[in-house]
């Protein structure tokens, strides 16, 4: 398996929980990104982007990072630039870190769908800010390595059909969350966490303790 770190120009909250999911993954930095590197003890391989977030002090102490740059102007974000990136190197697991957060919650939602876009396809990802993680939940079995009592929801970008939650304070049994209900927000783990889905798509979202 080749696992890739993704560092996003989102919030970041540096783990011991977090310093074990990126231990001995591949850097990709994407833009602002490579501000986490320092916190996370990773330099980066490549970094990517336009460039256009980047503060003239993180350019100078990184100068001697390979970079891929491209301009404003661009049909995919520096984020989705990075994604394919990892893909094209082989990637069969990527971790998107400093996901959440910032002043963009249009590239927050961003990086929810193209995650679950990119599990569609069978690759494995998940997203983590450190405090918040999330996977895409999708069609079959799925069983998030969550820590006990953790608070976490499932929220659709679709109805969701034959939903069932298992080891959890409010569990369900093969139920239909139409699009747009809170019925799933705000649970919590007791136990080893599984989630099973008939239809639809969607993200699981959970907060952790620092």
């Amino acid at each position: 398996m080749s696992r890739f770190l993704i560092l996003l120009g989102g919030h970041l909250t540096v783990t011991e929980r977090l310093k074990r999911q990126i231990a001995g993954a591949r850097v990709l930095a994407a833009d602002s990104g490579m501000r986490h590197a320092a916190v996370l003890g990773v330099e980066p391989e490549l970094w990517l982007g336009d460039f256009d977030s980047t503060a003239p002090a993180l350019a100078r102490r990184y100068k001697h990072v390979p970079r891929r740059t491209f301009p404003p102007a661009k049909d995919m974000t520096d984020g989705e630039l990075a994604l394919h990136e990892a893909f094209a190197l082989g990637a069969t697991s990527v971790i998107l870190c400093g996901a959440f957060g910032g002043s963009r919650t249009d590239h927050t939602m961003l990086h929810l769908t193209m995650a679950t876009a990119q599990a569609a396809k069978g690759r494995e990802i998940f997203l983590s800010s450190g405090v918040e993680e999330a996977w895409p939940i999708l069609p079959g079995t799925h069983a998030p390595d969550l820590p006990d009592g953790a608070l976490f929801s499932i929220i659709g970008f679709t109805t969701l059909e034959g939903l069932t939650i298992t080891s959890v304070e409010w569990p369900l049994d093969n139920v239909k969350v139409p699009f747009g209900s809170s019925l799933t927000v705000s649970n919590v783990v007791k136990g080893t966490l599984g989630v099973l889905l008939r239809s639809g798509c969607g993200v699981l979202v959970a907060t952790l303790e620092e």
